[in-house]
């Protein structure tokens, strides 16, 4: 009986970063997590299945919904990232550098590995690169991104997920000295969240008229929603709103597009719809919404969810090009869309978990573990 454990705690101990459940609102975001990151899955998933698919009209509805509602999966990670960070800053004073020093530890282990990966297959596939002809810009290219500067920049990423890198990354700079500058630790609790909604209410109406960043706005949501948490309430609010925001949220995504206007509007339904969706599951964690997403195998998902969305993309093309190797496409097929999708997802679980376990682990949540949290929430992970 013993033999037949030790697997399983083998599991636990890596995959568990909750720590067993040390506040009750760590389980669920963890599973919000891999519900995430589940979503960009689907994005390459289905850019990538195409040439074995038949190229029916519904199924590029279907197709279409799925890549647009797969595409808010980076969305929530920004909200998460806003009330994590948010949170972790405003709860006491850090200092700036050995702030940015953990952030630094915390993204570039994984991503200065898999960006290692990408430069060695592109000089093993020429024809897939993206580098440029001279060496020189090539050299500078690197450099662009080994500084996550792709995103915030007209730059085209070496790793295609890397973009939203830059957009942390300017949070983790910017937000520190907006606390500092602005006084926020010393305004009360609805001063700082009028002044959260003002920003972004500025932030749409830009953006909708000149263009822009606009996606920085679920920061602000993130903001709120760690100041909306520590509000006293009278009752926990009811599961049956996390399921019409999400409802609603990835509706948004499918319906809106084109116009500056008409992506302002989607990303501010967006933005409200997962503050919902997360305050829901966090106010009321022993709730439906909070057991669902609180659900093992999606909490596994979402600790290891940063060392899967920068690799599953990688895995993901590797298997189609396999696939394309021994079974040859045939787009006339529409049932293959289907049959192919959680084979797809479970190849992607490999190499995903194997830099979690060797790399992420180790060198980026290890030694945050060791350190204590004084926010909220376990750490600011």
């Amino acid at each position: 009986m013993a033999i037949g454990k030790r697997p399983v705690n083998w599991l636990i101990a890596r995959f568990e970063l909750a720590r067993n459940g040390v506040t009750g609102n760590v389980r669920p975001m963890e599973g919000l997590r891999g519900f995430a990151v589940f979503l960009v899955f689907l994005v390459h998933y289905v850019t990538l299945v195409k040439p074995w698919t038949a190229d029916t009209p519904a199924l590029q509805a279907v197709s279409r919904a799925m890549h647009s509602a797969g595409n808010t999966g980076v969305d929530l990670f920004f909200v998460l990232s806003g009330l994590l960070i948010y949170g972790s800053l405003i709860a006491r004073a850090q200092n700036f550098f050995i702030f940015m020093g953990r952030r630094i530890e915390r993204i570039y282990p994984a991503y200065v590995v898999v960006l290692a990966l990408y430069l060695a297959l592109s000089f093993l596939f020429p024809s897939e690169s993206k580098f440029p002809a001279t060496s020189w810009s090539s050299g500078v290219y690197f450099l662009q991104n080994y500084l996550l500067l792709p995103g915030l920049f007209p730059i085209e990423p070496i790793v295609t997920v890397a973009w939203s890198l830059s957009y942390e990354m300017f949070f983790y700079l910017s937000i520190p000295l907006a606390i500092a500058a602005l006084g926020l630790r010393n305004r009360t609790v609805c001063s700082r969240i009028t002044l959260f909604l003002i920003t972004a209410a500025a932030m749409l109406v830009y953006c909708a008229g000149y263009g822009g960043h606009v996606r920085l706005t679920m920061f602000l949501a993130g903001m709120v929603l760690y100041e909306a948490l520590g509000v006293p309430r009278e009752r926990a609010p009811r599961s049956l709103w996390a399921l019409l925001a999400l409802v609603l949220g990835l509706s948004s995504a499918i319906l809106f597009a084109g116009s500056t206007t008409a992506q302002a509007l989607k990303v501010g339904v967006i933005a409200c719809a997962f503050f919902l969706l997360c305050f829901t599951c966090f106010a009321n964690p022993y709730g439906a919404a909070g057991r669902f997403y609180a659900w093992t195998p999606m909490r596994w998902l979402g600790n290891m969810s940063y060392s899967y969305y920068l690799i599953h993309g990688l895995a993901l093309k590797g298997a189609f090009l396999f696939l394309a190797f021994v079974v040859p496409a045939t787009p006339d097929e529409p049932i293959l869309f289907w049959v192919l999708l959680v084979p797809m997802f479970a190849i992607t679980l490999v190499p995903s978990a194997a830099l979690f376990l060797l790399i992420e682990r180790p060198l980026s949540l290890a030694p945050s573990a060791a350190r204590a949290s004084h926010s909220r929430f376990a750490s600011a992970r």
